[in-house]
């Protein structure tokens, strides 16, 4: 891998570690909707986001799929982390929410960085304290919201982490990321647009209006 793609993604890292990282890491472009872990697999290596966005959920019996949180440039699972240092089962699924890049590293480096690298420590550390808020944040949304409100924060964190202001999928995705039924989603989304919150189309929602709303 290109050394100076590796120290400019990750300029805080120790020298050392970036050359470690070049030699054993693999560079993968993925497209939209392409999986990059699923639960219950055995985790053989961990991406890195060099760029793009990917979405990290949980399903459950029914096949509903539950938003957990995004990673962005230069971020990394922890979810997954967790389960690579106990050689444990996914318990979590990762997908590419637009075309991205990432670096897949071998998770026996793992327990090695954690002692030999400060900055790498450092870096897992505030990755888990950033995915535990978020994972709060969801617990909240879920807890506490009515799903009107989950529905609008559902688009203004797509926006927050993808700077996009628009959706393209059907009322069903949506439904499934926040665990309930199409015909809920539906619903709301056409009491959204006739308060000007949103703009519908075939398989896609513009959603700026929403945004600018709440700038």
């Amino acid at each position: 891998m290109d050394q100076e793609l590796v120290r400019k993604s990750f300029p805080f890292f120790e020298a050392e570690l970036r050359d470690v990282i070049a030699e054993q890491g693999i560079l993968k472009e993925v497209s939209e909707g392409d999986t990059l872990i699923e639960e219950e697999q055995y985790i053989r290596s961990f991406p890195i986001v060099l760029n793009g966005v990917i979405r990290v959920t949980r399903m459950d019996e029914d096949g509903n799929e539950l938003l957990l949180y995004y990673l962005k440039k230069s971020e990394v699972c922890t979810v997954s982390l967790s389960c690579c240092v106990d050689r444990a089962r996914s318990r979590v699924r990762a997908v590419a929410e637009e075309k991205a890049t990432v670096i897949a590293l071998p998770v026996e480096l793992l327990d090695s960085w954690m002692s030999k690298y400060q900055t790498w420590k450092e870096f897992v550390m505030v990755s888990m304290r950033h995915r535990f808020d978020e994972l709060l944040n969801t617990l909240d949304s879920v807890a506490f919201l009515k799903m009107d409100e989950r529905l609008e924060r559902f688009f203004t964190d797509r926006y927050q982490h993808t700077k996009t202001t628009e959706f393209t999928g059907s009322h069903q995705d949506i439904a499934s990321s926040l665990s309930t039924s199409r015909e809920v989603v539906s619903r709301l989304l056409k009491q959204m647009e006739r308060r000007g919150l949103i703009r519908l189309s075939r398989s896609h929602i513009d959603y700026s209006p929403l945004i600018e709303n709440n700038l």
